[in-house]
């Protein structure tokens, strides 16, 4: 069985998010999506919130299991038997940011690979931080959020 780790914050979850996860479906068994706890950092959606909203997105999918983690992702994927991770690509600077990670990856667990999928056209431009932003100052993220995950913002 083919199973994959999504490590992300998801706060919140995009369109180019699930775009990535709906294409790596047809790769992959199992898809794990993994919301990483960061104590430090106060996000604008709590973890039980993006928990409960990518649920909610993906309801009725028994491929796709939504957890919180804390600590190195390898060492998650270690604990849910997953032998790779999955990251998406944007452009070439989360090519140059991904790249170092992956590569640190394959050195503390070098049977977990990472599988990079390029942006679709259309969703490239989406960011969970360009998201945030656009709500603080009033904006309209319709396009940029599935309906699913719009019902815990607002």
């Amino acid at each position: 069985m083919k199973v994959a780790v999504f490590p992300g914050s998801f706060d919140p979850f995009t369109f180019a998010h699930k775009d990535l996860v709906d294409r790596a479906l047809g790769l992959f068994d199992k898809i794990y999506i993994a919301i990483g706890v960061n104590s430090s950092k106060k996000g604008m959606l709590d973890y039980e919130q993006r928990k409960a909203s990518i649920v909610a997105l993906y309801a009725g999918n028994p491929q796709v299991v939504v957890e919180t983690f804390t600590g190195l992702t390898v060492d998650y994927c270690k604990i849910v038997g997953a032998q790779f991770i999955l990251r998406g690509l944007r452009n070439a600077k989360d090519l140059e940011f991904e790249n170092p990670i992956a590569q640190n990856n394959l050195i503390l667990a070098p049977s977990i690979e990472t599988y990079f999928l390029m942006s679709r056209s259309g969703t490239g431009h989406i960011s969970s931080t360009i998201v945030r932003d656009i709500l603080a100052n009033g904006g309209s993220v319709n396009s940029l959020v599935p309906q699913e995950i719009l019902r815990f913002i607002k």
